[in-house]
């Protein structure tokens, strides 16, 4: 298996600004390697009596799972704590909950609301934190879309992501910093009503120049997914969002990933993969499509023989793994 540097060591994941564009390929890397030797049937100790704690305001599937198994096929042990199992934020501030937290546990994973809840955590804990997602960023997502893309083209640089949705929700903003460090060519397709900071496209458009990649905003969708090779897209509506349920479908109707928007791609049939984050309103065995039908994705897009949808939320455990090993595990010799 592939080694890692030190220099991740002991440190936390808030947004994929905190680690250099060569950190970010050494954790793709590692991903891959770890991924492999799992594979094979192999299990390790890179986690032996490392404990981490699961920090989570909200439910999750796939983060959940993914941090659980990462941590425990390593040798690890993870400690789930919800909002009804502990104080944070309510009778207790980050602040205090945080330092309780850091003398027991070796790490924190955080899924949650606020942005600063997280910053928080890596404050004042003394150990590593991670951001699971947060209403902002969602890096350990993004880490798994680029291992997914890496896996499907066997490169980054150059690839050709569009993203078709809510231009400005985290995963959104977190595609962007990473399309831009890793050098892809990045589409936000989205209503003016839904753009992206401009000061974080700015960020993002500086990191692309950089690495010879491309930041752009796009409110013609068709215009948007030319030469596209990755489709991407999430949910219309977010958790905590569901007041903006009605709004959100009227200016997002259009967005739709469909096959018409995968042919205007002229990539069908040749280099064209499609991605999402899940979960996905795609068919009718949701009570959200039972009463609106297909939301973001067609039915006949999300299980088409180039979605690598699972393939994405399967690389979330390999991604998470190698978040906690590179930042709790001693590299091993060169």
């Amino acid at each position: 298996m592939r080694t890692w540097s030190e220099s991740l060591r002991g440190r936390s994941l808030l947004t994929l600004l905190d680690i250099t564009n060569a950190e970010m390929r050494e954790l793709l890397e590692l991903s891959i390697a770890l991924k492999a030797r799992r594979r094979s049937g192999l299990r390790g100790d890179l986690l032996h009596r490392r404990h981490i704690a699961l920090v989570f305001e909200k439910s999750s599937t796939r983060t959940r799972t993914a941090a659980s198994v990462a941590i425990h096929d390593e040798g690890g042990t993870a400690e789930y704590l919800s909002s009804q199992d502990i104080h944070l934020g309510a009778k207790e501030s980050v602040a205090d909950t945080a330092r309780v937290l850091g003398r027991v546990f070796d790490g924190i994973l955080f899924r949650g609301y606020a942005q600063q809840t997280v910053e928080g955590l890596a404050r004042w804990a003394g150990v590593p934190v991670w951001n699971g997602l947060t209403d902002s960023f969602h890096p350990t997502q993004v880490l798994a879309d680029l291992m997914t893309v890496q896996e499907c083209f066997g490169r980054l640089a150059g690839v050709r992501l569009a993203y078709v949705g809510d231009g400005r929700n985290n995963v959104a903003n977190t595609l962007m910093l990473g399309c831009a460090k890793a050098g892809l060519h990045y589409v936000n397709c989205t209503p003016a009503e839904l753009m992206p900071d401009p000061a974080l496209v700015a960020t993002a458009q500086a990191l692309a120049q950089e690495t010879g990649g491309s930041v752009r905003v796009e409110h013609d969708p068709v215009a948007g997914v030319q030469g596209a090779n990755v489709l991407y897209t999430d949910v219309w509506v977010s958790m905590g969002e569901e007041a903006q349920k009605e709004t959100r479908l009227r200016l997002l109707r259009p967005y739709q990933v469909n096959m018409e928007l995968c042919r205007a791609t002229g990539n069908l049939g040749g280099e064209l993969i499609f991605l999402h984050c899940l979960p996905a309103f795609h068919d009718h065995q949701t009570a959200m499509t039972q009463a609106c039908g297909a939301l973001e994705v067609a039915d006949d897009v999300f299980e088409a023989p180039f979605s690598r949808v699972f393939d994405q939320a399967e690389n979330r455990m390999h991604t998470m793994k190698a978040l906690f090993v590179s930042a709790l595990s001693t590299p091993p010799a060169r």
